[in-house]
């Protein structure tokens, strides 16, 4: 049900798909008896479109995200195993095409680097189907994203797929019970900067001594410009993304499925040691 829920909540109820049903609800009601009100509904939804889609403030809303974990240090000791988490490929259209078609695409490679830095660390691949009609097994985003590893260098024989999770909180959870983490075992978290913060609390909660790995940064860093431009789709959708993660934080956090709702180094996490 939860999942259900929160794809029928990306579909009609998150922020960009709201306002543009608020838009057209305006300019219906504005050839009907309340036309001042249609008018005013219309021009408040479209006016927060164009500042969404014209401002920085889409990258205000992701660099928090972004900047909250920084990666471990270069001599930090050898994980134990190493997850990436599912997003970076898009399965369907990489298996039609017989090549790897990307979505977010730096996980699977800045992980074939880290299986070569740690040559005995095991790698985990989470991720299945996550549309809202797939089958449960059909799952060729991991399987994609074996044959890709392997091309990278990876040996095959250290690849685990965990191919039946739909969202972050199942990647946590499935993988668990996949590879039952010990007290002691450090693991590497692979996932976009932006995800990291909901992902790390996550597999914290999930029981695992996990030290976040962040890629696919679009924003600088702490102290600098934001690269901004007038790129009215990119600027949309990184501020859709940027919604989905703090609203999923105020989610899960109320769920219970994360302990605190801004998961942090600070909070007690590997990365606050120097681990």
């Amino acid at each position: 049900m939860f999942f259900t829920l929160s794809k029928l909540y990306q579909a009609f109820l998150s922020p960009i798909p709201l306002l543009l049903i608020l838009t057209l609800a305006g300019v219906i009601l504005s050839a009907g008896r309340r036309a001042w009100l249609g008018r005013g509904l219309a021009a408040g939804a479209t006016l927060a479109l164009l500042a969404l889609a014209l401002t920085p403030i889409p990258l205000m809303l992701i660099a928090p995200l972004e900047d909250r974990f920084a990666g471990p240090p270069v001599d930090a000791p050898a994980p134990y195993g190493i997850i990436i988490l599912g997003g970076a490929l898009k399965g369907p259209e990489s298996e039609a095409r017989g090549q790897a078609v990307f979505d977010g695409g730096e996980r699977i490679p800045q992980a074939a680097i880290l299986a070569r830095r740690y040559p005995e660390a095991r790698i985990v691949f989470s991720g299945g189907n996550g549309s809202l009609f797939g089958d449960d097994d059909d799952d060729p985003e991991a399987h994609e994203a074996e044959k890709l590893l392997v091309a990278l260098g990876v040996d095959p024989a250290r690849v685990t797929l965990e191919n039946h999770s739909r969202n972050t909180d199942e990647n946590a959870r499935f993988t668990a019970a996949l590879v039952h983490p010990q007290p002691g075992q450090r693991w590497l978290l692979v996932t976009s900067a932006f995800h990291m913060p909901r992902a790390m609390g996550l597999f914290e909660k999930a029981g695992f001594d996990v030290v976040a790995y962040p890629v696919g940064f679009q924003t600088l860093g702490p102290g600098q410009p934001f690269l901004w431009s007038l790129n009215a789709a990119e600027n949309l959708r990184t501020f859709a993304i940027a919604a989905k993660e703090w609203i999923g934080l105020a989610v899960y956090r109320a769920t219970g499925r994360i302990d605190r709702l801004f998961p942090g180094p600070e909070d007690g996490s590997p990365v606050a040691s120097g681990a």
